[in-house]
């Protein structure tokens, strides 16, 4: 049985990850923090939990909650998580964390996108990035583990088979995506107001959105070579779910039948990535941790289309995954 605590535990992801965790047979919730004042009772924040968590959220100093817990589960913003993550990882505990503050391994381009400096700069690009199907040896021995990005998840695991095979150029390629409004977190905003995103479909961020280093990172290293992309994304009016198409050109003589060849002997052993003939919707990944890929040729172009659910495969079933992966259980345990 291993000791688990959440940071930042009022959130969608966080609730998703106590739901899973409830399942686990080796996992133990002992902790779950927030700086809410008069520590609340779990269930008041997440009313599902009535009856299945007893617990309060507390706002404990990073040394507290290593002393509690063997692993944690940082659900804190960027910025925030690398100011903990080296107090907690001198404690003894080890770390799944959900920020993007270890997923990028440069500090120039982590500070050109984020907008400050790394808090903890010493442990940057020496962290594995928790995508299993690309970089599960890295995983068992870690300390700290970068959960991936919704958008990047959903992306890179349609297209890293086909940039590592050499069969699309990896200078050509642009991603579509569409997230339901949960993907924007529970945080109040004008964009995710109901009369804003009701009945309406918005792209956001165009050219600018903090993914697409992300993106171009993992593909880059699936490729061998430098990868650029035209990430866009769009919300959607639905709770949740992510819906990615990416184009790109052929690097060499395809067929339909090649590119689906490629992803079923790349995905053949993966417990969570579904190669399917027909168009995946969002509907056939959600509430699982599957992530559905599929690809045609349109007029010369390579078409791929993906979806997860953003919660969980793009968050916390993929938090968990890593978790039975550190700790050597099945990695399908919960899931």
């Amino acid at each position: 049985m291993t000791r688990i605590a959440i940071l930042g535990a009022t959130g969608y992801t966080a609730l998703e990850l106590i739901k899973i965790l409830l399942r686990h047979p080796e996992a133990e919730i002992v902790a779950v923090t927030s700086r809410q004042e008069g520590q609340p009772h779990v269930a008041m924040i997440h009313p599902t939990l009535s009856g299945r968590l007893d617990l309060r959220l507390e706002d404990l100093s990073p040394a507290e909650v290593a002393a509690r817990a063997e692993c944690v589960f940082s659900c804190l913003p960027h910025g925030a998580s690398a100011t903990v993550v080296p107090a907690l990882l001198e404690g003894g505990a080890r770390v799944v964390d959900f920020s993007a503050d270890y997923r990028l391994t440069d500090l120039d381009s982590y500070a050109e996108w984020y907008g400050q400096k790394h808090a903890d700069p010493v442990r940057v690009g020496k962290v594995p990035y928790g995508l299993p199907e690309l970089f599960r040896a890295a995983i068992p021995d870690a300390p700290l583990v970068a959960n991936p990005g919704c958008y990047p998840t959903c992306a890179i695991l349609a297209l890293a088979p086909l940039l590592k095979a050499k069969l699309v150029d990896p200078q050509s390629i642009i991603v579509d995506s569409k997230s339901g409004v949960s993907g924007a977190g529970r945080t109040l905003k004008l964009i995710t107001h109901y009369p804003e995103c009701n009945e309406s479909i918005a792209a956001y961020n165009v050219g600018r959105h903090r993914h697409t280093p992300e993106i171009e990172q993992i593909l880059s290293v699936a490729a061998g070579d430098g990868v650029e992309v035209i990430f866009t994304p769009h919300l959607v009016p639905m709770d949740r779910g992510i819906l990615t198409t990416t184009y790109s050109q052929p690097a060499t003589k395809l067929t339909e039948e090649k590119l689906m060849q490629t992803l079923r002997e790349f995905y053949a052993e993966e417990p969570f990535v579904r190669v399917v003939d027909h168009l995946p919707a969002t509907k056939d990944s959600m509430n699982t941790n599957f992530c559905d890929v599929t690809a045609r040729i349109v007029r010369g172009r390579v078409v791929t289309i993906s979806c997860l659910d953003n919660l969980i495969k793009g968050a916390s079933g993929a938090a968990v995954q890593n978790f039975n992966i550190m700790y050597g259980y099945p990695e399908t345990t919960a899931l």
